[in-house]
């Protein structure tokens, strides 16, 4: 792997760890981001011409920290803050074997660094929209351009509205703390739907070439794991991490060994990871024990994952629970994924003929590849190829991913030759 290629990787890992060590050692964001940047730039020419350090986070770090003292010691006006963060005089930086061992934080202080990054992202005095945006670019990393996508909106739209977001919490004072307990209730859906769509993006990228991000996926999983020891007896908090567990233990099915998508249907279920599937099944008990018969949206989604997590094949899928599940879910949050996919269930229970129906009256979904591949699906089964074949090629030209576009070409060449 090459010295570029492993730095963003490294950036793309352990990026939102060393912005939360940064944030908490100097309190400002904006700066922390910054100096993380500058160091990335350090990183590019440092790595090609010296090798790779044996440590990339803890190097990263080091050269972040320097950058950000370079700023806080330029804003004469923010000396003692300076002294306060770093603990350093005015004569003399710190000796550089004890930076190094100050990079390597325990897991523990590193745990609460994330933990108070994920509630800076997700204060209440951000819009939703902007807690969402500011968290999958400082905690996922990804590309403006990859956020724009997901919001609809041009890119350059979309970084004037993380400008904003990170002045906001400049201005506002947002402390890089986490909540109270009395507070983290009102916290909570903010942050919760912020980990799930880290989630989802690992499930399904927005670009590129890969099936899944396992990175993301890891990521989220960690991220709901320390949710639930900060708020251990939260249903909905037990519900996330169990459908996490669900979904990723998917994984190592998705790809065949060519590397092309693997769809549900055809998945090798022997490959699941059966001790996730258990761990999941666990959570899931508790979160149920807990909320007193009444159901939020993640548990709901949880007991969906489950249903298909648990079957042993698809034929033998409870499709009666799957529809069932939809139709609780959608009087909770009716959005139009949660009626596609009902209407996807509706056509494994009750046929074809069933389903179009519903896919047909699914409404705001025009733009989406997997609304067509599922009509073409229904389609297909019902002897309307050409119509089938139809909805594949508009599906191919909206898929975001090369991986889903040469699946989407599969199909569309069975319908063709019948």
């Amino acid at each position: 792997m090459s010295a570029t290629d492993l730095l963003v990787d490294v950036l793309r890992t352990e990026g939102p760890r060393v912005l939360a060590t940064l944030a908490r050692s100097t309190g400002d964001f904006a700066v922390a981001e910054d100096a993380l940047s500058e160091a990335a730039i350090v990183a590019m020419r440092a790595w090609t011409q010296d090798g790779i350090p044996d440590n990339p986070r803890a190097w990263l770090t080091v050269v972040a920290r320097r950058k950000a003292f370079d700023v806080l010691r330029r804003e004469s006006a923010r000396a003692a803050k300076e002294s306060e963060a770093f603990g350093w005089g005015t004569e003399a930086a710190a000796d550089e074997v004890e930076e190094v061992i100050d990079a390597m934080q325990p897991d523990g202080s590193l745990r609460d660094d994330l933990l108070r990054l994920t509630f800076t992202c997700c204060h209440p005095a951000l819009s939703r929209e902007a807690q969402v945006a500011l968290a999958l670019r400082t905690l996922a990393r990804l590309e403006v351009a990859a956020i724009a996508r997901a919001f609809l909106v041009p890119e350059a739209t979309m970084a004037k509205r993380l400008v904003r977001a990170r002045a906001k919490i400049a201005t506002a004072k947002i402390p890089y703390a986490i909540p109270a307990d009395a507070e983290l209730p009102d916290r909570l859906a903010g942050v919760l739907a912020v980990v799930y769509l880290i989630a989802t993006e690992a499930h399904a990228p927005t670009e590129g070439e890969r099936i899944t991000r396992v990175d993301l996926e890891v990521e989220a999983v960690r991220l709901a794991r320390l949710l639930v020891e900060l708020m251990p007896d939260e249903p909905e908090v037990l519900s996330l991490l169990a459908l996490l567990l669900f979904t990723s233990a998917r994984t190592p099915a998705r790809t065949s060994c060519n590397g092309e998508p693997v769809t549900l249907p055809d998945q090798d279920r022997s490959l699941w990871n059966a001790a996730a599937i258990a761990e999941g099944s666990s959570w899931l008990s508790k979160a149920v024990a807990g909320s007193g018969g009444v159901a939020g949206p993640y548990q709901l989604q949880a007991h969906l994952a489950a249903a298909h997590s648990t079957a042993p094949t698809w034929q033998e899928t409870d499709w009666d629970r799957i529809v069932g599940l939809y139709d609780l879910l959608g009087t909770i949050t009716a959005n139009p994924v949660v009626t596609l996919n009902r209407a996807i269930a509706l056509t494994e229970r009750y046929g074809p003929e069933a389903g179009l129906a519903a896919l047909e009256a699914v409404s705001g979904l025009e733009r989406s590849h997997l609304w067509h591949a599922a009509l073409a699906d229904a389609l297909r089964r019902l002897g309307r190829r050409g119509e089938a074949a139809g909805e594949l090629q508009t599906a191919i030209s909206l898929a975001p991913t090369e991986p889903e576009r040469r699946l989407l070409q599969v199909r569309l060449e069975r319908a063709a030759s019948g």
